[in-house]
Parts: C-alpha cells; structure tokens; sequence
C-alpha cells in the first residue's frame, strides 16, 4: 500500500469510528457510507440522500467471515455464485443479524457485496465492522458515475469526502445483485 492510500484511509477512519459520514469510491460507483453497525449514522445517510426508510442499503464486507456475522446462514453457494462472476456482485440473503433495523428490508433480507479493490478491502479491515455504501446521489436522480458528477449538496451534507480516484472513471457501473434464500435457491435481479 502506498503511503497516500494509507493516509486517506486513516482519515477515513477516524470519520467512521466517530459516526461519520463518507462520500468514498466504492468497488462500483461513488458512494455515501457510514458505519454500518451505528444506527444513528445509518440515519444521516437516509437524510443526506433524502430516502425513505423502507428502502434498504446495501452493506460492504472484506470477506465470508465478517459476512458471516451479519447472516444467521449463509448458503454454501454464495461462494460459488461471487466467484464466477467477474464483476462486483451484491447479494441479498435471508436473515439479517448484528445491525440495526434501519440497514436491513423489512421482510429481514440484507444486501451484502464482498469488495476486492484495495481502498474498500482494506478499509473494512482495518475497521472491522461492514461500510454502508448507497450511490452518492439523492433519491431519485441518477447516480453519478464520475465524482465530478456528484452534486454539491452531497458533497457538503457528509462530513469526509476521500481524497481518492476523484479523475478516475472506475467501472462506475452498479454491480450484478443476485437474490439468495438459504436454501441456496437463487435468481439474477439484475445483470
């Protein structure tokens, strides 16, 4: 890692561990995120994006052992499914535990994505606990796929915006979302 990777992601921490808000690139897209175990940090991002509640948010983990403390079961598949699949892929499983009631849907499903770029991954790490990641838009307007897309009202509305990747265009496309149940039934919601 170099040192200025290092540099961002401490500042990042910090933010996170004091119930912060981040504007960060994500393994996708820009996002807005939080600490995803903080419910009242998990509020601030619904504000910012001006969602309502009842729409869930996807969480980002480093691995199958975090994912596994915020799934009850996690189906044998799950691995096979994210590993032959190229691109980052976003899993909504059944039984959601260890979050708050705002994170998760109603119907106790959680959207989880493994992330493997090095900001995200080594992040997560570090602070041992799984990342909101919402696109850094409000409700209802498009994603932005280059943060200099991004608007000025989100921009100003989280308390730490990274310093990274800013000119770059990433793959700045959302990722595959599969729908799993614990009995390893799954179906492709989008591609």
């Amino acid at each position: 890692m170099n040192d200025i990777l290092e540099a961002e992601i401490a500042r990042t921490l910090k933010v996170l561990k004091n119930g912060g808000v981040i504007l960060y690139p994500t393994d996708t897209i820009w996002g807005i995120g939080c600490d995803a175990t903080n419910f009242k940090a998990v509020e601030k991002v619904y504000k910012i994006k001006k969602r309502k509640e009842n729409k869930n948010l996807i969480i980002l983990v480093n691995g199958f052992d975090m994912l596994s403390r915020y799934v009850k079961k996690v189906p044998e598949i799950a691995g096979d499914l994210i590993g032959s699949i190229d691109k980052p892929v976003t899993v909504i499983y059944d039984n959601v535990c260890n979050l708050p009631k705002n994170v998760g849907a109603a119907d106790g499903t959680i959207a989880i994505r493994i992330v493997k770029d090095d900001f995200c991954s080594r992040l997560i790490e570090l602070f041992q606990k799984p990342v909101i990641s919402s696109s850094a838009n409000i409700s209802g307007e498009d994603a932005p796929l280059v943060f200099s897309r991004i608007s000025e009202s989100v921009i100003k509305a989280v308390d730490y915006t990274v310093g990274l990747y800013r000119d770059q265009f990433n793959q700045a496309k959302a990722s595959t979302i599969i729908r799993l149940t614990e009995s390893g039934e799954y179906k492709i919601i989008r591609e």
